[in-house]
């Protein structure tokens, strides 16, 4: 008798290696490298074992966490009393990770705001086949890429994103509310824009993130497209003449 294995579907190496410290229950400021390290290995050895494609940014992932174990296994040199303490090689990856599950939570509750809209009753919709366009493939745009993308714009601005409060945003003089109607009265004046255009040279951290969430919102509700032109690159937004929520 033989045995199927089945794996789970991770949106990106974060998710994979979230999924994995959470299952451990393990402290997240506190990573033991080579039991994660040896983990997402053996995953990875999984998805070939079963003719996968292991994308570029797994591979780089693990090349990070073996760069991260062999910096570990370093002997520690003993710092003087007035010597900056070296930085943990694992602290970067932590930063990443905490960010990472920040918007993996605000896109879950925005897939919560769609289910509970999908319970109400709505006017059943009439048949617009007439009007539609030829749909165009905008590739894949997941939760991961979308963050990378924003953290690159945060970055450039000198914004740290792992330490931005979602819950400092409504109070913020930019809410989610009043960027998603920006966004549309934008929408209603020119046919696409880009994300950066929406953003002010002085914009704040809160505001950058209200304006992201407004996006994902948005998006969840097929109100607008969202494409890129090359990953990371700046996001352009167009109204959804077919299947609008808002």
């Amino acid at each position: 008798m033989g045995y199927k294995i089945v794996l789970d579907s991770f949106e990106g190496p974060l998710d994979l290696l979230l999924s994995l410290i959470e299952k451990q229950k393990i402290d997240i400021y506190d990573i033991p490298i080579n039991v994660i390290t040896e983990q997402y290995l053996d995953y990875i050895e999984q998805m070939e074992i079963l003719n996968l494609e292991v994308t570029s940014d797994f591979l780089l992932m693990a090349a990070t966490l073996l760069q991260i174990k062999s910096k570990m296994l370093l002997p520690k040199v003993k710092v003087e009393a007035e010597e900056e303490e070296e930085e943990d090689p694992r602290e970067e990856l932590v930063r990443r990770l905490l960010a990472y599950k920040q918007f993996k939570e605000a896109a879950a509750k925005l897939r919560n705001y769609e289910e509970i809209g999908l319970k109400s009753f709505t006017k059943p919709q009439e048949d617009l086949t007439q009007f539609e366009e030829e749909e165009v493939d905008l590739g894949p745009l997941d939760v991961e890429s979308l963050f990378m993308t924003l953290n690159r714009i945060l970055n450039k601005r000198g914004l740290a994103v792992e330490d931005f409060d979602l819950g400092a945003i409504r109070r913020d003089e930019y809410s989610v509310k009043d960027c998603t109607e920006n966004i549309l009265r934008r929408l209603e004046d020119s046919r696409t824009i880009k994300f950066s255009q929406l953003l002010r040279a002085d914009s704040s951290k809160n505001e950058i993130v209200a304006y992201f969430l407004s996006v994902l919102e948005l998006m969840k509700a097929k109100t607008i497209l969202v494409e890129q032109e090359y990953a990371f690159a700046d996001l352009i937004i167009r109204k959804n003449e077919i299947g609008a929520n808002y």
